[in-house]
């Protein structure tokens, strides 16, 4: 909504789309690259620095990836040719989770295994 002086009138900027009008898959795969592009940043994936490793946080990462592979899960009957890269993505943030552990889990107790079954490499 825009500033105005009088806010029992308030405009939509124009650049917003109504929710309502939406898809319910765009919103899905916006909340799924949200999420990945999280993981990745939590895992130094997306950082180019030599430092990198410094800003790990497997914990907030964990959580993402968990996250992430509940969404996948729950609507990978609507991603339709999306789907495949999703997944594989999804297993890619797995394996680099396991990889930048330094006591691995369990297969099937890793972030997410819960939803995708254990991630072999």
């Amino acid at each position: 909504m825009t500033a105005n002086s009088d806010s029992s009138n308030p405009e939509p900027q124009p650049d917003v789309r109504e929710l309502a009008e939406i898809p319910a898959i765009e919103v899905i795969t916006k909340a799924i690259v949200m999420l990945m592009s999280a993981a990745a940043e939590k895992l130094g994936l997306a950082d180019d620095r030599p430092d990198a490793s410094a800003h790990l946080d497997l914990d907030e990462a964990r959580r993402l990836i968990t996250s992430l592979a509940g969404l996948v899960n729950a609507s990978s009957e609507y991603l339709g040719i999306h789907a495949a890269p999703i997944k594989d993505g999804l297993k890619g943030l797995q394996l680099a989770f396991r990889e930048a552990s330094s006591h691995p889990d369990e297969p099937g107790q890793g972030p997410g295994e819960k939803f995708t079954g254990p991630v072999r490499g």
